[in-house]
């Protein structure tokens, strides 16, 4: 009877090597020279196998992103939507905690002009949730410029709580995550548990329903009933009230 062969494929290895290296000394411990060595393959291999050094990287950060985008693309399925982006940042951070390397080599170190494997995927779910709340008539800004705040305070957030932990340091940042959270979903969105607030005028109400039909019409674009010179004319006109100045602005 002839014994099956459990020895992983030389792509295989490769990935497991490097994902080792990367996770133990950071993108600089992942070089041709230590992964060949590693997974016991000459360097011709990665290079047919991955294309170059980088490719093998894209590879292992795809790999290692996809158990976090499961995880995140399940959010999406029921609930509160406030509720589901601050279970998504909180997804997003603790990711980044358990992972700093990956983390860095994902938002941190991509290369010029380009984001790394899988992130556009977690700014598409993220956008995804944005979207939920603005259908939900609980959106304060337009969804692009919601998920770009919550995408970037999220990522400065995780960056410096992956440096304090580098350090010993965590412990002098608790509470970090959850205030920062707090105040960036306090300034795009209303909670839904909360009353209108005294200065909640017509105008920022007003605001908020037209981001909210926005998101709609958006969401339903293919199967739109307007020409395209009516969808472009109202998208004008809701991004206008979307924009409406809020109590206390100027004009």
């Amino acid at each position: 009877m002839t014994a099956i062969d459990t020895t992983p494929q030389p792509r295989e290895r490769i990935l497991r090597a490097a994902a080792d290296l990367l996770a133990e000394g950071g993108r600089e411990a992942v070089s041709t020279r230590s992964v060949s060595a590693a997974a016991g393959v000459q360097a011709q291999t990665i290079y047919r196998q991955f294309g170059d050094m980088q490719g093998l990287l894209d590879e292992v950060a795809r790999r290692g992103l996809a158990a976090y985008l499961a995880e995140k693309q399940a959010n999406l399925a029921s609930g509160d939507p406030v509720e589901q982006l601050r279970r998504g940042w909180d997804l997003h951070v603790a990711f980044g905690l358990a992972n700093p390397a990956l983390y860095r080599l994902l938002y941190t170190d991509p290369r010029p002009g380009e984001g790394v494997a899988g992130t556009n995927e977690a700014y598409g779910i993220l956008l995804q949730l944005v979207t939920r709340v603005a259908e939900a008539g609980r959106l304060r800004k337009g969804v692009e410029e919601a998920a770009v705040m919550i995408q970037a305070a999220g990522i400065g957030v995780t960056v410096t709580l992956i440096g304090a932990q580098a350090t010993g340091g965590l412990a002098d940042h608790e509470g970090l995550s959850e205030s920062t959270r707090e105040a960036v979903l306090a300034a795009v969105a209303t909670d839904g548990a909360e009353q209108a607030p005294a200065e909640d005028t017509r105008a920022a109400r007003g605001a908020r329903h037209a981001v909210a039909l926005k998101a709609l019409l958006d969401e339903t674009e293919e199967n739109r009933s307007f020409t395209p010179g009516e969808h472009l004319l109202l998208t004008e006109l809701l991004t206008r009230l979307a924009s409406s100045p809020t109590p206390g602005s100027s004009s």
